[in-house]
């Protein structure tokens, strides 16, 4: 997906918009959350995602971004991103489900993923869950003015892999702001003490990818659906974050949560 070319420091009124933006889709992941059971169709989560931006008065962020067709990226299983929900798609138990959703106030953004266990889920699959959230709490853990990017995707890349797990490389985090995806990208691998500086008023979007088997990627014939290779599971957790002068602060909180 295209990017920007600059990157940009925001300030501290247009931090306050994409708190809003960000506590909007992070209020609603958390109700899709709770309301995901075996039998929903993920075109139904679409529909609930839809009418929840209206109710909020937010606009999506993903629907329509070159042609994406939905509000919101449902992948189940081995699907990795990207999934386009379909009514011809019910979810069972034991499944588990990628939520990638974004929305738009005011002309800023805010993008978040989580993802969730429909009815009773294996231990496997709950550990795969477990170590993608560590992961993503772990690069962001070292984010702060004057880290580099390579910081962040060592640290994602380190706790990923020493579980026994594969981190994609063919999708990376990105910044966020004015457009959806900015520069720089963040990458879910690298070398601590390499790459961009980051600076305080960046906004960046970290999200790991994590698989259970290789890292190896696809795409369905649908043009979006990236998968693994090997159809083993992949879990997906995203946070938009702020750099601060002495460290982070996650603008994909729920309300209330500041």
């Amino acid at each position: 997906m295209l990017m920007t070319k600059t990157v940009e420091v925001k300030s501290r009124e247009e931090l306050a918009i994409m708190r809003r933006a960000g506590a909007i889709v992070a209020d609603i992941l958390v109700h899709l959350s709770g309301v995901i059971a075996p039998g929903m169709t993920t075109g139904e989560i679409d529909r609930i995602a839809r009418a929840q931006l209206k109710a909020r008065g937010a606009a999506p962020a993903f629907l329509n971004y070159h042609g994406f067709p939905a509000v919101i990226c449902v992948s189940v299983n081995h699907e990795i991103v990207h999934g386009i929900p379909s009514d011809a798609r019910s979810l069972k138990d034991g499944d588990i489900v990628g939520l990638d959703f974004g929305c738009v106030i005011d002309g800023w953004f805010a993008d978040s993923a989580v993802t969730v266990g429909v009815g009773v889920i294996s231990p496997d699959a709950e550990r795969l869950i477990r170590v993608t959230r560590e992961s993503l709490e772990k690069g962001i853990a070292v984010v702060k003015a004057g880290a580099r990017i390579g910081d962040i995707g060592a640290a994602v890349q380190i706790h990923a892999e020493s579980a026994g797990y594969s981190v994609v490389r063919e999708f990376v985090g990105h910044g966020i702001g004015r457009a959806l995806h900015e520069e720089p990208p963040i990458p879910n691998y690298g070398k601590a003490g390499t790459g961009h500086r980051l600076k305080a008023g960046m906004t960046i979007a970290i999200e790991p990818m994590v698989n259970m088997g290789g890292s190896e990627v696809t795409t369905l014939g649908d043009g979006w659906t990236a998968v693994t290779k090997d159809r083993k599971l992949s879990g997906h957790f995203e946070h938009t974050v702020a750099v601060t002068e002495t460290g982070v602060e996650i603008l994909t909180l729920p309300s209330g949560s500041h």
